[in-house]
């Protein structure tokens, strides 16, 4: 196995994103760039900003262990791009043609995610033949709180009551009428950020010149019953693998654990939960997927998100095992 490549940002930035500090062939020295890419049936896709993340390096370690030198991990930032005599191509960043592998699981950042760089590359292999987890549609999906709401509504499954708006100002959407008191997201947006709970539509009046210009907001039902806890189930080719109760630190509305909540593992405790889970991440497109379900007071489950670049922990190592055997699966 081989790990390659890295990019130049700014020292801040780079403490935020948890990447190495700078490509060396931006530096001047070309060795990196001029090293090819290990012929690999199995790859594991990174993204700049998810390289050196905690469950990159488990994967690369665990599927290392299952696949030899079958596997390898590869940097989006290591792989070029091209169509010759009217064949889609890959080259690495010294010229030399690539094979593409014949799966790859795919480990994005979703909120800089570019339909100009990272899906484009998705595009790519998956026309060249590559297995995908996951595929480039889904997880464009996945990347649009909205899109999401659309498809799963689309399948008749439950999801809140959400207002959102194109290109009309903020103020003019929250006038015609929003839920309220309403949970104020960003179309575009992980690990409980860019989330608020408004009282009521006065509230978002009021606020409203304080949203993000660059991407619209969805006002959505709040669903009381479910403050500060939510359920996160972990499905893997449609199975539910893990299983967990999520709950809020300091009585926040959120129960990320980036934002200080905590994780009870609670498998079959919810099946209705645990199955309606597993028909959001098929009804997407997903073979991975995290998908958050609130708790309504009637005992009832409804969707809030359903997310393509899930995290686990280091003890849930039946997610792992199951992505190895989906991997393996596609090997055969």
């Amino acid at each position: 196995m081989r790990t390659v490549g890295a990019v130049a940002v700014p020292g801040a930035l780079r403490a935020q994103m948890m990447v190495p500090p700078v490509h060396p062939s931006i530096r001047g020295d070309r060795s990196v760039a001029e090293e090819p890419l290990p012929e690999a049936e199995l790859w594991l896709l990174l993204g700049p900003a998810v390289r050196e993340s905690p469950v990159a390096k488990r994967l690369a370690r665990d599927f290392a262990a299952a696949f030899g030198s079958r596997f390898a991990v590869v940097s989006t930032d290591r792989v070029l791009l091209g169509v010759t005599g009217g064949k889609l191509t890959l080259h690495d960043l010294a010229g030399r043609p690539i094979t593409p592998p014949r799966a790859a699981v795919v480990r994005l950042a979703m909120t800089p995610l570019s339909t100009d760089r990272e899906i484009t590359l998705l595009r790519q292999l998956q026309a060249m033949g590559t297995q995908l987890i996951n595929p480039p549609e889904a997880i464009l999906t996945c990347v649009n709180k909205f899109w999401q709401l659309q498809a799963l509504a689309g399948a008749g499954l439950p999801v809140p009551d959400t207002r959102t708006y194109t290109d009309t100002r903020p103020d003019l959407a929250v006038a015609a009428g929003i839920p309220e008191p309403c949970v104020v997201k960003a179309v575009r947006g992980s690990g409980g950020h860019q989330v608020f709970l408004a009282r009521d539509a006065a509230m978002v009046a009021d606020v409203q010149g304080c949203l993000r210009p660059d991407v619209p907001f969805l006002f959505q039902r709040y669903v009381r019953h479910s403050h500060g806890r939510d359920l996160r189930v972990i499905v893997v080719e449609g199975r539910a693998v893990a299983v967990g109760l999520r709950s809020s630190a300091n009585g926040l509305m959120q129960s990320n654990v980036s934002l200080g909540g905590t994780v009870e593992p609670c498998p079959g405790r919810f099946p209705v939960a645990e199955q309606l889970a597993v028909r959001a991440a098929e009804q997407v497109g997903l073979v991975l997927a995290g998908v958050d379900l609130l708790f309504e007071e009637d005992g009832a489950f409804t969707l809030c998100e359903v997310n393509a670049n899930v995290r686990w922990g280091a003890r849930v190592t039946q997610v792992t095992d199951a992505l190895i055997a989906a991997c393996a699966s596609r090997l055969t």
